[in-house]
C-alpha cells in the first residue's frame, strides 16, 4: 500500500504511542523522517533513534520521553500537507506557544526548527508544530 502522506503518518504514530505510554515505536525510514526525528532528539522530546535494518526501506526505532509520568511531546502536528502546501518567507516564520514549542521548516539549507530558520534567514515550508 502506497502512503500518500508519510510525515502526517509518522505524527499520528507518535502521538498515538504517546497517548498509550509506550516506550518504543517503529516509524518507516526516510531522509526527511530521519532529519524530523534528529530535531525531536536534540530538542528534547524523543529519547533516542535507533536505524533498524530490514529488506526493505529500513525502520526507525524511537525511544518515547516521558516526563514525571507524562509524555515530553504534549502536541504533535501537520501543518503542511500534500492538498495544501504552507509556505513562508523568512520574516513570516512562526513562532510556537511564545518560543515554547517547535515549528518544522523545510528549508532549502535542510530541515530546521523555527529559530534555526529565523537565524540563517531562511523561510520554507512548515512542515509542523511539536509542543
Amino acid at each position: 500500500m502506497s502512503r500518500s502522506d508519510l510525515i502526517a503518518d509518522v505524527f499520528t504514530i507518535i502521538r498515538n504511542a504517546a497517548m498509550i505510554k509506550k516506550d518504543t515505536v517503529d516509524l518507516p525510514a526516510s531522509k526527511i523522517i530521519r532529519a524530523i526525528l534528529e530535531i525531536l532528539k536534540k530538542e528534547g522530546y524523543i529519547e533516542n533513534l535507533k536505524f533498524i535494518e530490514d529488506k526493505k526501506q529500513g525502520l526507525f526505532r524511537v525511544y518515547l520521553k516521558y516526563l514525571a509520568g507524562k509524555s515530553a511531546i504534549r502536541s504533535i502536528k501537520r501543518v503542511s500537507r500534500p492538498g495544501l502546501r504552507l509556505y513562508v518567507k523568512n520574516k513570516q516564520v512562526p513562532v510556537v506557544l511564545r518560543g515554547r514549542g517547535i515549528a518544522i521548516v523545510s528549508t532549502s539549507k535542510g530541515v530546521l526548527t523555527d529559530k534555526e530558520a529565523r537565524e540563517a534567514g531562511l523561510g520554507g515550508e512548515i512542515i509542523g508544530y511539536i509542543w
